[in-house]
């Protein structure tokens, strides 16, 4: 729990106030609505106090186009079964486009391991969906059908995914890191009619084929159609051994000249569909809606985010973790969004740094374990590059340690405005996270989203201010899922996930504290915490701790129950090149989790690892690892497919047989 206030390090100016798109949506809801809210936190009390007049407000002044009228934007309240904007027909990827008169404007910067950094216009993306669509509509794609991509962080693949949307089929994609296993476990589920994909891709300088994997895909998808390739690692590849197979040039070709139309589809018709880890067991098909998305991130990348034309907006991620579908929403908004493609540590850990300068990147959004690995090596952003255009970074995946906020501040400078945010797949959105009216206080996360009721439960399922709780989301929020795929009529798995801890009110599954000021810090997954003697602690805490030691680049902490005793709390550390884990070092991270965390918390034993495992998206396997060494056998306890990693799993099946 935080104690006092911590330091501010940020706070907006006031022209930054005033310019801000949330100050300009707070005039208009005045002059509009005569609501005269003079704070945040008056704004954000209405947005969940009154739902349904706050998504018709972002409804109309987002001047979102639809097809029929609605009596209420909320109608059925409860959840799971929300119903959102009955009788409206609308389209994501018309809104896309919508006010795009400027045809040479900039729409996408992008660059990777295999292209120089390039620029596409709103003109060429434009007529690029329209050929695509066009393309997709000949090969049979009608609206409810479902499309795939096996692609990485490149304009082809946002061409891919609006097209998709302009006909009202559905989306769903893969990076191609992941290997086939882990793809059919995804698509398979939906059955999609057309795979796009790439003949491979380059990662820290090697190149990787992916035509044999293409070809395992279509054997285990049969409601496959048609494998859309894109020459990406060879100009010319080779397809005779693919069935059924067809360039991206050719899908193009077929489609060319067409003007771009659009189909409007009820609000709650499927998007895309999203994925959970699947470290155990099939991933989670988590289905989203085109007018649930289309809200949020309209609301999300516009008023949070603060995305004005001009701006450039960059996150990284790959096209398997739901950040790449927020950075797709940046064309939402009056900003260019910039993609990268490759290693961000390769051939060394300034290459998003140096991206972020020639691209005159504005937003520069990355995760919590990216800044710690610059920390760790150390990196000077600002030495030797211009980034005198960047004005924000964001952050997500994990909790911002109050340590990543100070190194920002010192190698950003002091009018950088750092948002931590933290949200889910679940949602594809963050409902704790940045507010540019607000201050930034160290280590801490600004405020709760508008229309996101997030409260702190204790066990006893009441709301609390200054203390640990189970983080809930008390009133539906549109970009809920619509339900998960292949769920039975009752909806038991989607019910299971979110709803059966407490009946109704959404549990996410993570620690959290709300300050008395409003802000909010977040201490790890509520599944992995660490109970010693009757005090839970989130593993970030301990984290924060351990990877304070120059020594320590990584680590993994597991609390094992032990009949008759409080447990054992075993401690896995990944060490720097030259570091020892001897008796000194072991006791100076007994001292720092005793002075940091608590007493309690001091790890019953310290083991070095070569690397810790992770998920594709890269979270820490604390379940897993638990389960294994509790053992139960590996693959009941990760499906090796679903890890960034798998083989890092196998230090702990020889450590756990050994016990």
């Amino acid at each position: 729990m935080t104690q006092g206030r911590p330091e501010k390090l940020w706070e907006p100016s006031a022209e930054l106030v005033e310019r801000s798109r949330l100050r300009e949506y707070m005039r208009w809801l005045e002059a509009e609505r005569g609501l005269k809210l003079g704070s945040y936190d008056e704004l954000w009390r209405w947005s969940v106090s009154d739902l349904d007049a706050f998504w018709a407000s972002i409804w109309d002044f987002f001047e979102v186009e639809a097809d029929g009228s609605y009596e209420h934007a909320l109608g059925n309240r409860t959840m799971p079964g929300a119903e959102w904007f009955a009788g409206t027909s609308l389209n994501y990827a018309e809104h896309v486009f919508a006010g795009r008169d400027d045809a040479a404007e900039t729409a996408i910067l992008h660059a990777s391991e295999l292209r120089e950094l390039r620029e596409l216009s709103w003109g060429e993306l434009r007529d690029q969906v329209a050929a695509t669509a066009a393309g997709l509509r000949a090969l049979g794609v009608e609206r409810g059908d479902r499309v795939v991509a096996y692609m990485p962080n490149i304009p082809e693949a946002i061409v891919a995914f609006l097209a998709t949307a302009s006909i009202g089929a559905i989306w769903s994609s893969c990076s191609p890191d992941f290997g086939p296993a882990s793809v059919t476990d995804r698509f398979a589920q939906i059955e999609p009619k057309v795979l796009f994909a790439v003949d491979g891709y380059r990662y820290s300088g090697k190149d990787f084929d992916r035509r044999d994997t293409l070809a395992e895909l279509r054997e285990a998808m049969p409601s496959l159609r048609r494998t859309v390739v894109l020459p990406y690692l060879d100009p010319a590849p080779d397809l005779s051994a693919l069935r059924d197979a067809m360039t991206w040039g050719e899908l193009q070709a077929s489609g060319d000249g067409t003007d771009l139309r659009f189909e409007r589809v009820p609000f709650d018709q499927p998007l895309w569909v999203l994925y959970s880890s699947g470290t155990t067991g099939l991933p989670k098909a988590i289905v989203q809606s085109q007018g649930g998305i289309l809200l949020e991130h309209l609301k999300k990348l516009n008023l949070h985010v603060d995305a004005h034309r001009g701006d450039r907006l960059f996150w990284f991620t790959t096209t398997g973790w739901m950040m790449w579908n927020f950075l797709v929403s940046g064309l939402l908004t009056r900003a260019a969004i910039v993609l990268y493609d490759g290693n961000p540590g390769h051939p060394d850990m300034g290459v998003l740094w140096d991206l972020a300068e020639r691209a005159g990147v504005t937003t520069f959004g990355t995760s919590a374990s990216y800044i710690a690995a610059c920390i760790k090596a150390e990196v000077e952003p600002g030495a030797g590059r211009d980034l005198s255009r960047l004005k924000a970074v964001g952050s997500t995946g994990s909790p911002l340690s109050p340590e990543s906020f100070d190194w920002i501040y010192e190698h950003l400078g002091a009018d950088t405005w750092l948002f931590s945010t933290s949200g889910g797949t679940d949602l594809c959105t963050a409902f704790v996270g940045g507010v540019p009216l607000l201050p930034v206080y160290r280590g801490e996360l600004q405020a709760r989203a508008l229309g996101a009721a997030v409260e702190a439960w204790n066990e006893d399922g009441h709301a609390v201010t200054g203390e640990v709780g189970e983080l809930v989301v008390t009133e539906p929020m549109p970009s809920m899922p619509v339900f998960f795929w292949g769920d039975d009529e009752e909806q038991s798995r989607y019910r299971a996930s979110y709803f059966d801890h407490y009946p109704g009110v959404w549990r996410h599954g993570d620690w959290l504290e709300i300050t008395s000021r409003g802000t909010a810090v977040i201490y790890g997954r509520s599944d992995s915490t660490i109970n010693r003697s009757g005090i839970r602690m989130g593993t970030s805490e301990i984290y924060r701790a351990v990877l304070g030691l120059d020594e320590v680049v990584d680590a993994l902490v597991v609390d094992i129950p032990k009949p008759g005793t409080e447990g054992w709390m075993p401690l896995f550390v990944v060490l720097r090149e030259g570091a020892a884990l001897d008796d000194e070092l072991r006791g100076e991270i007994a001292r720092r989790v005793r002075a940091q965390c608590s007493p309690r918390h001091v790890p019953d034993a310290v083991y070095e690892i070569a690397e810790v495992p992770r998920t594709l998206s890269g979270k820490a396997l604390e379940v897993p690892v638990k389960r294994i060494l509790m053992g139960t056998p590996p693959e009941q306890a990760a499906s090796r497919d679903s890890l960034a990693n798998p083989a890092a799993l196998d230090w702990f099946t020889e450590f756990a047989a050994a016990m």
